[in-house]
Protein backbone atom coordinates (compact mmCIF):
# COMPACT_ATOMS: atom_id res chain seq x y z
CA UNK A 1 0.00 0.00 0.00
CA UNK A 2 1.35 3.40 -0.61
CA UNK A 3 0.45 7.20 0.34
CA UNK A 4 1.28 10.37 -1.11
CA UNK A 5 1.80 13.75 0.66
CA UNK A 6 2.04 16.82 -1.37
CA UNK A 7 2.34 20.72 -0.90
CA UNK A 8 3.02 20.76 3.02
CA UNK A 9 6.42 19.91 2.83
CA UNK A 10 6.82 21.11 -1.10
CA UNK A 11 8.02 17.77 -2.57
CA UNK A 12 6.22 14.53 -2.98
CA UNK A 13 7.02 11.88 -0.12
CA UNK A 14 5.71 8.47 -0.93
CA UNK A 15 5.26 6.13 1.90
CA UNK A 16 4.87 2.27 1.24
CA UNK A 17 3.44 0.25 4.39
CA UNK A 18 4.06 -3.45 3.91
CA UNK A 19 1.47 -5.49 5.71
CA UNK A 20 2.84 -9.26 6.64
CA UNK A 21 -0.04 -11.59 7.00
CA UNK A 22 0.26 -13.90 10.36
CA UNK A 23 -0.50 -17.41 9.79
CA UNK A 24 -2.75 -19.15 12.06
CA UNK A 25 0.00 -21.83 13.21
CA UNK A 26 2.18 -19.01 14.29
CA UNK A 27 -0.20 -17.14 16.48
CA UNK A 28 -0.53 -19.93 18.80
CA UNK A 29 3.39 -20.49 18.98
CA UNK A 30 4.80 -19.72 22.34
CA UNK A 31 0.93 -20.73 24.29
CA UNK A 32 0.83 -23.75 26.64
CA UNK A 33 -1.69 -26.41 25.84
CA UNK A 34 -4.38 -26.52 28.51
CA UNK A 35 -4.04 -30.76 28.37
CA UNK A 36 -0.38 -30.36 28.84
CA UNK A 37 -0.68 -28.19 31.74
CA UNK A 38 -3.13 -30.43 33.29
CA UNK A 39 -0.79 -33.16 32.60
CA UNK A 40 2.03 -30.78 34.57
CA UNK A 41 0.31 -30.00 37.31
CA UNK A 42 -1.19 -34.09 37.68
CA UNK A 43 2.68 -35.23 37.76
CA UNK A 44 3.74 -32.29 40.41
CA UNK A 45 0.70 -33.35 43.30
CA UNK A 46 3.07 -33.75 45.66
CA UNK A 47 4.97 -30.88 45.36
CA UNK A 48 3.04 -29.29 48.27
CA UNK A 49 2.79 -32.32 50.90
CA UNK A 50 6.17 -32.57 50.30
CA UNK A 51 6.59 -29.06 51.55
CA UNK A 52 4.92 -29.30 54.25
CA UNK A 53 6.52 -32.51 55.69
CA UNK A 54 9.60 -30.99 55.15
CA UNK A 55 8.76 -27.91 57.48
CA UNK A 56 6.86 -29.98 60.03
CA UNK A 57 10.46 -31.53 60.23
CA UNK A 58 12.89 -28.90 60.01
CA UNK A 59 10.65 -27.73 63.41
CA UNK A 60 10.40 -30.98 65.11
CA UNK A 61 13.92 -32.34 64.41
CA UNK A 62 15.56 -30.83 67.48
CA UNK A 63 12.72 -32.16 69.31
CA UNK A 64 12.37 -35.87 67.58
CA UNK A 65 16.46 -36.15 68.43
CA UNK A 66 16.06 -35.49 72.20
CA UNK A 67 13.45 -37.85 72.42
CA UNK A 68 15.54 -40.62 70.45
CA UNK A 69 18.58 -39.89 72.48
CA UNK A 70 16.27 -40.17 75.81
CA UNK A 71 15.51 -43.91 74.92
CA UNK A 72 18.10 -45.04 73.70
CA UNK A 73 20.67 -44.10 76.20
CA UNK A 74 19.41 -45.65 79.34
CA UNK A 75 18.44 -48.64 77.05
CA UNK A 76 22.56 -48.89 76.19
CA UNK A 77 23.57 -48.38 79.23
CA UNK A 78 25.17 -45.00 79.08
CA UNK A 79 23.40 -43.89 81.40
CA UNK A 80 21.55 -44.69 84.49
CA UNK A 81 17.85 -45.98 83.40
CA UNK A 82 17.14 -46.31 87.40
CA UNK A 83 17.63 -42.14 87.35
CA UNK A 84 17.09 -41.47 83.94
CA UNK A 85 14.01 -44.33 82.54
CA UNK A 86 13.57 -44.26 78.60
CA UNK A 87 11.16 -42.10 77.43
CA UNK A 88 8.62 -45.02 76.51
CA UNK A 89 8.50 -46.26 79.94
CA UNK A 90 7.53 -42.46 81.34
CA UNK A 91 4.85 -42.11 78.69
CA UNK A 92 3.33 -45.38 80.35
CA UNK A 93 3.44 -44.20 83.41
CA UNK A 94 1.82 -40.71 82.23
CA UNK A 95 -0.92 -42.48 80.79
CA UNK A 96 -1.14 -44.58 83.55
CA UNK A 97 -1.83 -41.23 85.95
CA UNK A 98 -4.07 -39.62 82.66
CA UNK A 99 -6.76 -42.83 83.12
CA UNK A 100 -6.70 -42.61 87.40
CA UNK A 101 -7.57 -38.82 87.16
CA UNK A 102 -4.61 -38.26 89.80
CA UNK A 103 -2.81 -36.18 86.71
CA UNK A 104 -5.52 -34.47 86.07
CA UNK A 105 -6.08 -33.70 89.52
CA UNK A 106 -2.84 -31.49 90.05
CA UNK A 107 -3.11 -30.16 86.33
CA UNK A 108 -6.06 -28.35 87.15
CA UNK A 109 -4.93 -27.68 90.75
CA UNK A 110 -1.66 -25.81 88.98
CA UNK A 111 -3.71 -24.40 86.10
CA UNK A 112 -5.92 -22.78 87.94
CA UNK A 113 -3.44 -21.21 90.40
CA UNK A 114 -1.53 -19.84 87.29
CA UNK A 115 -4.52 -18.64 86.05
CA UNK A 116 -5.43 -16.33 88.63
CA UNK A 117 -2.27 -14.73 89.17
CA UNK A 118 -1.55 -13.85 85.40
CA UNK A 119 -4.83 -12.80 85.25
CA UNK A 120 -4.31 -10.62 88.18
CA UNK A 121 -0.73 -9.49 87.04
CA UNK A 122 -1.97 -8.51 83.70
CA UNK A 123 -4.83 -6.14 85.40
CA UNK A 124 -2.89 -4.83 87.66
CA UNK A 125 0.98 -4.42 85.11
CA UNK A 126 -1.07 -3.33 82.02
CA UNK A 127 -2.61 -0.35 82.53
CA UNK A 128 0.01 1.05 85.23
CA UNK A 129 2.38 0.46 82.30
CA UNK A 130 0.42 2.30 80.21
CA UNK A 131 0.64 4.88 82.64
CA UNK A 132 3.82 5.18 83.37
CA UNK A 133 5.09 4.98 79.62
CA UNK A 134 2.59 7.48 78.95
CA UNK A 135 3.12 10.50 81.25
CA UNK A 136 6.41 11.06 82.20
CA UNK A 137 6.18 12.48 85.52
CA UNK A 138 4.38 9.28 86.67
CA UNK A 139 7.78 7.42 85.23
CA UNK A 140 10.17 10.17 87.26
CA UNK A 141 8.68 9.09 90.56
CA UNK A 142 7.74 5.70 90.25
CA UNK A 143 11.12 4.43 88.70
CA UNK A 144 13.19 4.04 91.77
CA UNK A 145 10.60 1.75 93.73
CA UNK A 146 10.20 0.03 89.67
CA UNK A 147 14.24 -0.83 89.78
CA UNK A 148 14.29 -1.69 93.57
CA UNK A 149 11.65 -4.37 93.61
CA UNK A 150 12.53 -5.50 89.27
CA UNK A 151 16.11 -6.77 90.68
CA UNK A 152 14.42 -8.96 93.32
CA UNK A 153 13.96 -12.71 92.41
CA UNK A 154 10.05 -13.81 92.92
CA UNK A 155 11.57 -16.80 94.82
CA UNK A 156 13.58 -14.79 97.43
CA UNK A 157 10.25 -13.37 98.88
CA UNK A 158 8.61 -16.75 98.39
CA UNK A 159 9.08 -17.15 102.84
CA UNK A 160 7.85 -13.14 102.71
CA UNK A 161 4.21 -14.60 100.92
CA UNK A 162 3.79 -17.81 103.05
CA UNK A 163 4.25 -15.53 106.65
CA UNK A 164 2.27 -12.93 105.40
CA UNK A 165 -0.55 -14.87 103.22
CA UNK A 166 -0.28 -18.05 104.91
CA UNK A 167 0.41 -21.61 103.79
CA UNK A 168 -2.92 -21.43 101.72
CA UNK A 169 -3.87 -20.40 97.98
CA UNK A 170 -3.53 -16.93 98.41
CA UNK A 171 0.72 -17.17 98.78
CA UNK A 172 0.88 -19.21 95.78
CA UNK A 173 -1.14 -16.98 93.39
CA UNK A 174 0.74 -13.77 95.31
CA UNK A 175 3.78 -15.15 94.55
CA UNK A 176 2.95 -16.32 90.66
CA UNK A 177 1.60 -12.64 90.31
CA UNK A 178 4.50 -10.80 91.69
CA UNK A 179 6.57 -12.69 88.99
CA UNK A 180 4.45 -11.99 86.66
CA UNK A 181 4.16 -8.09 86.80
CA UNK A 182 7.63 -7.09 86.04
CA UNK A 183 8.07 -8.72 82.57
CA UNK A 184 4.44 -7.35 81.33
CA UNK A 185 5.10 -3.71 83.44
CA UNK A 186 8.52 -3.39 82.02
CA UNK A 187 7.88 -4.05 78.88
CA UNK A 188 4.75 -2.35 78.11
CA UNK A 189 6.65 0.52 79.72
CA UNK A 190 9.04 0.06 76.62
CA UNK A 191 6.93 -0.47 74.25
CA UNK A 192 4.79 3.22 74.74
CA UNK A 193 7.99 5.14 75.49
CA UNK A 194 9.88 3.67 72.04
CA UNK A 195 6.76 4.13 69.50
CA UNK A 196 8.22 5.93 66.18
CA UNK A 197 8.11 9.92 66.78
CA UNK A 198 7.21 9.92 63.50
CA UNK A 199 3.82 8.40 64.08
CA UNK A 200 3.06 10.59 67.01
CA UNK A 201 4.66 14.02 64.85
CA UNK A 202 1.98 12.76 61.61
CA UNK A 203 -0.87 12.09 64.22
CA UNK A 204 -0.52 15.22 65.74
CA UNK A 205 -0.31 17.22 62.54
CA UNK A 206 -3.36 15.81 61.70
CA UNK A 207 -4.77 16.93 64.43
CA UNK A 208 -5.44 13.97 66.71
CA UNK A 209 -6.06 15.00 70.27
CA UNK A 210 -3.75 12.87 72.98
CA UNK A 211 -6.50 10.52 74.00
CA UNK A 212 -7.19 9.94 70.29
CA UNK A 213 -3.46 9.59 69.92
CA UNK A 214 -2.95 7.43 72.37
CA UNK A 215 -5.98 4.65 70.89
CA UNK A 216 -4.86 5.23 68.01
CA UNK A 217 -1.43 5.02 67.84
CA UNK A 218 0.55 4.70 70.89
CA UNK A 219 -1.74 1.22 72.12
CA UNK A 220 -1.37 -0.21 68.93
CA UNK A 221 2.11 0.49 68.11
CA UNK A 222 2.89 -0.95 71.67
CA UNK A 223 1.29 -4.40 71.28
CA UNK A 224 4.02 -6.20 69.93
CA UNK A 225 6.30 -5.44 72.60
CA UNK A 226 3.69 -5.89 75.08
CA UNK A 227 2.46 -9.31 74.19
CA UNK A 228 6.62 -10.43 74.23
CA UNK A 229 6.40 -9.22 78.26
CA UNK A 230 2.88 -11.16 78.38
CA UNK A 231 4.72 -14.77 77.22
CA UNK A 232 7.25 -13.98 79.37
CA UNK A 233 4.93 -13.36 82.23
CA UNK A 234 3.52 -16.74 81.15
CA UNK A 235 6.89 -19.11 81.31
CA UNK A 236 7.34 -17.53 84.40
CA UNK A 237 4.28 -18.31 86.26
CA UNK A 238 4.30 -22.13 85.32
CA UNK A 239 8.17 -21.71 86.89
CA UNK A 240 7.42 -19.59 90.02
CA UNK A 241 4.38 -21.95 90.78
CA UNK A 242 6.18 -24.98 90.76
CA UNK A 243 8.88 -23.69 93.09
CA UNK A 244 5.69 -22.42 95.22
CA UNK A 245 3.90 -26.02 95.23
CA UNK A 246 7.18 -27.25 96.64
CA UNK A 247 5.79 -25.75 99.90
CA UNK A 248 2.69 -26.69 101.89
CA UNK A 249 0.78 -27.69 99.21
CA UNK A 250 -1.37 -30.86 98.63
CA UNK A 251 -1.98 -31.04 95.26
CA UNK A 252 -0.67 -29.30 91.84
CA UNK A 253 2.22 -30.65 89.25
CA UNK A 254 5.02 -29.04 91.55
CA UNK A 255 3.70 -31.35 94.66
CA UNK A 256 3.36 -34.25 92.56
CA UNK A 257 7.17 -34.15 90.93
CA UNK A 258 8.28 -33.47 94.51
CA UNK A 259 5.99 -36.76 96.06
CA UNK A 260 7.24 -38.92 93.34
CA UNK A 261 10.74 -37.69 93.96
CA UNK A 262 10.47 -38.78 97.41
CA UNK A 263 9.25 -42.31 97.00
CA UNK A 264 11.95 -42.66 94.08
CA UNK A 265 9.10 -42.95 91.80
CA UNK A 266 11.30 -41.72 88.81
CA UNK A 267 8.92 -42.06 85.89
CA UNK A 268 6.06 -40.53 87.72
CA UNK A 269 8.37 -37.93 88.59
CA UNK A 270 9.47 -37.46 85.21
CA UNK A 271 5.88 -37.72 83.48
CA UNK A 272 5.08 -34.68 85.62
CA UNK A 273 7.50 -32.68 84.07
CA UNK A 274 6.67 -33.59 81.06
CA UNK A 275 2.99 -32.30 81.53
CA UNK A 276 4.65 -29.24 82.75
CA UNK A 277 6.81 -28.43 79.48
CA UNK A 278 3.47 -29.43 77.69
CA UNK A 279 1.78 -26.90 79.32
CA UNK A 280 4.28 -23.83 78.65
CA UNK A 281 4.28 -24.60 75.53
CA UNK A 282 0.44 -24.78 74.66
CA UNK A 283 0.20 -21.48 77.17
CA UNK A 284 3.39 -19.68 74.90
CA UNK A 285 1.31 -20.50 71.18
CA UNK A 286 -1.89 -19.43 72.95
CA UNK A 287 -0.63 -15.93 73.50
CA UNK A 288 1.22 -15.99 70.42
CA UNK A 289 -2.51 -16.51 68.49
CA UNK A 290 -3.89 -13.74 70.80
CA UNK A 291 -1.34 -11.85 69.37
CA UNK A 292 -1.08 -12.38 65.82
CA UNK A 293 -4.74 -11.77 65.76
CA UNK A 294 -4.07 -8.20 67.67
CA UNK A 295 -1.61 -7.01 65.21
CA UNK A 296 -2.80 -8.41 61.48
CA UNK A 297 -1.93 -4.92 60.72
CA UNK A 298 1.90 -5.66 60.89
CA UNK A 299 4.15 -6.08 57.76
CA UNK A 300 5.84 -8.94 57.96
CA UNK A 301 9.46 -9.37 56.28
CA UNK A 302 8.01 -12.10 53.96
CA UNK A 303 5.04 -10.01 53.06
Amino acid sequence: MSATIDETIGSTVTVTVTVTAIEPSTATDGLIDPDELSRQRGRRWWVAPLRVASAVLRRTAAIIALLAAWELLPRWGVVDRVFLPPFSEVIKEWWALFNSGDLWVHTQASLQRTGAGFALAVAIALPLGLLIGWFRTVAEVLSPLLELFRNTAALALLPVFVLILGLGEASKIGIVTYACVWPILLNTISGVQNVDPLLIKSARSMGLSSPRLFQKVILPAAVPTVFTGIRLAGSFAIVVLIAAELVGAKAGLGYLINYAQSNFAIEEMYAGIITISVIGLGINHLLLAVERRLSRWRVTPDA
